[in-house]
């Protein structure tokens, strides 16, 4: 199997653990900073055990901290959404990750745009805009604003783990863990958190199966695919997150938002698509 090969494999995988999140979110009673600090802190001793094994040193930069806190974001954004709005909204809002990819790509790398760009990003911006037209709460719809703020936070978290290093890539997950422990620590001390049998078994097992494994398998396939393979690849997610929250826990996303969620993943799909026959993942230098 080819290297290209084998980081695909393990981006697919990657995106099918992580399509777990939203359906163990629903059954789990807590503050969602709370579940996400309390994730974060069993993933972080997954992935530091990895680099042990690995017989590598976690690194400090100033590459890692932005990358870690740009995936702590994107944890801590994803929970909260998931907690206030469908887990179908949350998923899908934040597939936008690879039109906030390009963006990124042109503010702090200095690229251009194409016109296939430039259309990806004005349908993705006309998809996202659907998902408020159903009856939403306020509730529902800051967690629409908090999913689309994870796409941001994915797509520089794409950006920056695709141009460093295997180390670089695994101490960036590590220091992400690291921040989304500190954001939801004082919530944990302080909100009421009842630790029943189920709760603790799901946490743990997002902990080790949803966050630990399928970040270190993301920051190998890294190493092997470019970001915006990546980010196509990890279209397996939002295609399977609603179906186990369907399937679990009855949850039906409204109409528009699945008119939303269908033009934001064909228009994304598709541009990824396009992108790679010009053998480019980023726009063009200015």
């Amino acid at each position: 199997m080819t290297k290209e090969k084998t980081g695909m494999l393990q981006m697919l995988s990657c995106a099918a653990l992580w399509s777990m999140a939203g359906v163990m979110f629903k059954y789990i009673p807590w503050h969602p900073l709370v579940i996400a600090a309390l994730r974060a802190a069993i993933a972080g001793i997954v992935v530091y055990c990895f680099l042990r094994a690995r017989k590598l040193r976690p690194v400090f930069s100033r590459r890692t901290l932005w990358t870690g806190v740009s995936k702590g974001l994107t944890c801590v954004l994803f929970v909260v959404a998931n907690k206030l709005t469908t887990a179908a909204n949350a998923i899908v809002l934040q597939y936008t990750a690879p039109v906030f990819l390009l963006i990124f790509a042109v503010v702090f790398l200095r690229r251009r745009f194409a016109r296939e760009d430039v259309a990806a990003v004005i349908l993705t911006l006309a998809g996202i805009t659907l998902f408020f037209f159903d009856r939403l709460g306020a509730g529902q719809v800051l967690g629409n604003f908090a999913a689309v703020a994870a796409g941001m936070s994915m797509g520089l978290m794409y950006l920056l783990m695709g141009e460093a290093e295997e180390d670089e890539r695994l101490s960036s997950v590590l220091v992400g863990e690291i921040f989304t422990v500190a954001v939801g620590l004082p919530v944990l001390l302080t909100a009421p958190t009842a630790f029943t049998p189920l709760s603790v078994t799901l946490i743990v097992i997002l902990g080790v199966f949803q966050m630990g494994i399928p970040y270190i398998l993301y920051a190998l396939a890294a190493g092997k695919c470019s970001a915006l393979a990546c980010c196509l690849l990890g279209a397996l997610e939002p295609l399977l997150n609603p179906i186990w929250v369907l399937l679990f826990y009855g949850e039906k996303p409204g109409t528009f938002a699945l008119l939303g969620g269908a033009v934001v993943i064909l228009t994304v799909t598709l541009w990824s698509i396009w992108s790679r026959r010009g053998k480019s993942d980023l726009p063009k230098e200015v």
